[in-house]
């Protein structure tokens, strides 16, 4: 005798929930993993005949300063140089003292711009069940456009003894509430200085 006939409405009920739950998993799953995009990428550019095993200290560009009434960008400045600074030490690298003239001169500029991000078609799937039936859905959601700031964070190491830029690192991402707190500062920095050489 077939063995689904011997099945109580329970157990049927049971089993049709799990299969409904696993369908709703998969579904999800490979949705968000088509949707999921990769973390901006750096760009750098370094002068192929540079040795940098020639430099040991690094120190920082005349001019820039901010604006000592205007606490905000003082903590920002001081937050990026920080980030900098840790991450030039971790290449082995030595800050100057004071008074004297670096190897490399470290300087960073950031700027922001409103972009416009599309978003495709949203497509939602549904599976569920009740008593012993299953049942699904499928919806879609219209194409929308959505505005947001980009923000960008530009390093360049220069050789103080020819006063040439030797390296340079660029990396940008879309601004967030936290994108100005040190430890999303730390972030921007290390991914842009990824590749600065390591003496």
């Amino acid at each position: 005798m077939n063995e689904a006939k011997h099945r109580t409405p329970a157990v049927a009920s049971a089993l049709t929930r799990v299969f409904a739950a696993s369908i709703l998993a998969v579904a999800t799953a490979g949705f968000i993993a088509g949707c999921a995009s990769p973390p901006p990428q750096p760009e750098t550019m370094r002068d192929p005949g540079v040795n940098f095993s020639n430099f040991k200290t690094f120190g920082w560009t005349a001019g820039g300063t901010i604006d000592g009434n205007d606490a905000p960008l003082r903590l920002l400045d001081s937050n990026i140089r920080a980030a900098i600074t840790d991450t030039m030490k971790r290449k082995g690298y030595v800050e100057a003292p004071a008074g004297t003239t670096p190897d490399l001169r470290m300087a960073y500029e950031t700027a922001s711009a409103s972009k416009v991000e599309n978003n495709p078609v949203r497509v939602g799937i549904g599976v569920g069940s009740w008593g012993g039936n299953m049942g699904g859905s499928v919806s879609m959601g219209s194409p929308s456009v959505r505005n947001f700031t980009e923000g960008t964070l530009v390093l360049h190491a220069i050789d103080n003894a020819r006063n040439a830029e030797v390296w340079q690192g660029r990396v940008s991402g879309k601004m967030t509430k936290g994108s100005t707190e040190p430890a999303a500062i730390n972030q921007a920095v290390a991914q842009a200085m990824a590749d600065f050489p390591v003496r």
